[in-house]
This record gives structure tokens, sequence and C-alpha cells, in this order.
């Protein structure tokens, strides 16, 4: 009798772990592959216009700095005639400062946060 009891349950436990397996093969976890993947941003562009605060007139030839908060690396760019600057291939997972400069005038310092999860973020720049 013990050993036809021991041999049910092994049975019964041996059933249920057929049955988990089948449910959730190993390797996987248990969802059903459709075939989409997960789309991840690998890389982001910020872009934007310097602009005069005075009257929002287009700052041209300003050197537009971007700081890398973790790196503490930074990029400079010059603005093209109307204003507009760009920096491609930015990491997401990174803090970045960035403000204009023309002629000893500057800009605030602006953010743009690895929480921002625009892959194409736009900042405006108003030198004073």
């Amino acid at each position: 009798m013990k050993k036809t009891l021991g041999t049910a349950v092994f049975l019964l436990v041996a059933m249920n772990c057929f049955a988990w397996q089948l449910q959730f093969p190993l390797g996987g976890s248990g969802s059903s592959d459709t075939g989409h993947k997960e789309t991840r941003v690998t890389t982001r562009t910020l872009t934007g216009v310097v602009l005069a605060k005075n009257d929002d007139a287009p700052v041209s030839n300003a050197v537009v700095y971007l700081k890398n908060m973790k790196s503490l690396a930074v990029k400079t760019v010059i603005a093209g005639n109307d204003g507009a600057y760009r920096f491609p291939e930015l990491s997401p997972r990174v803090d970045y400062e960035i403000y204009a400069q023309r002629e000893g005038k500057k800009s605030d310092t602006k953010t743009l946060s690895q929480f921002d999860d625009r892959q194409k973020a736009n900042i405006v720049l108003r030198i004073k």
C-alpha cells in the first residue's frame, strides 16, 4: 500500500511538471512568440533653434554647447544662418545640458533628460 501511494504521488507530481512544461517551455517566458520584437530606441536626436530674446530673430553663428552629464564631455556645433542646430546620435540613457553663446552673450542652460522619451527632441535657446 505504501509503495502504491508513493508511486501515485510520484506520477501525479510528474504529470503536473509535464503539464507545466507544456505551458512554459524551457528558455521562454511562457508567452507565445508572435514575431513582433520590442523596439528600443538606441539613439536620439536633439534639434533646435537659437533666437534673440528681445525679438525672436534667429541668431546665426552662435556656438551651441551640449554637455553629457554622465561623462562630462562637451560637444559644440555652430548654429546656421537660420539659427538652427542639430546633435544626432545621442544616448537615451544620459542627461544633457545645453546652452548657446554668441559675442559674449549666453542663453539660459536647458536640460534634455534621460526620462524624456522623445526620439527627436527640440529645444529653443534664447540669447539675452
